[in-house]
């Protein structure tokens, strides 16, 4: 059996700030620190083979929380980092809503490609669904825990599922430190097994891009 674990980063000063952080290289703060050693213990046991992780620092800081218990090191990959939000990184969502009024409206929609340099939905999950087959093709019927994004885990999952954008469009953001498990059934294929799973004292926060 071929299981995929997708785990958002903890939280950042600008997940609690509400700013956009997309691509923007955002160190967790003592919260999110508190947040990715609290849910390791509990990715452990599920026994992974292999750990995978975005290149910020705050998905490489949160998969290290999981690697100081099972000793695996943490394989950085690039495709696994979050949407690039354009003119949007490093702004407020009321500052996006401001001065980019059409773009956000279309952006909250759904849109694919709502402007602003954003980097279109069907491009992310593209390169972080090839980042997940790969790590299957590479580890067949193992258990992987990819370190990564909110939105990155969202449409990875969605490629890898054959979902649309619209069936996407409904399902919940994941919470910090919280994770999507995938399996593959040799007669069913790849399905969805659990969502936004994570420590039960997991206080929460606003999601953010």
């Amino acid at each position: 059996m071929t299981r995929l674990i997708l785990w958002r980063h903890g939280n950042t000063d600008w997940n609690a700030g509400d700013r956009v952080q997309g691509q923007t290289d955002v160190p967790l703060n003592d919260l999110g620190q508190e947040q990715a050693r609290a849910a390791a213990p509990l990715l452990a046991a599920l026994r992974p083979d292999a750990i995978v992780a975005s290149d910020l620092r705050r998905a490489r800081d949160t998969a290290d929380a999981l690697a100081a218990l099972t000793g695996l090191a943490v394989r950085p990959d690039p495709r696994l980092r979050e949407r690039y939000f354009g003119r949007w990184q490093g702004l407020t969502i009321p500052e996006v809503a401001e001065r980019h009024p059409a773009e956000y409206r279309a952006w909250r929609a759904g849109a694919q490609d709502p402007g602003c340099e954003i980097e279109p939905l069907d491009d992310l999950g593209k390169r972080v669904g090839a980042a997940l087959q790969d790590a299957v093709d590479r580890m067949p019927g193992a258990t992987v825990v990819f370190a990564t994004h909110g939105g990155a885990a969202r449409q990875g999952c969605g490629h890898i599922l054959g979902w649309g954008p619209e069936v996407l469009h409904s399902v919940g953001a994941l919470q910090n430190c919280h994770w999507t498990e995938l399996r593959h059934d040799p007669a069913r294929g790849w399905q969805l097994r659990a969502h936004n799973v994570g420590p039960l004292d997991q206080r929460p926060v606003p999601p953010a891009i």
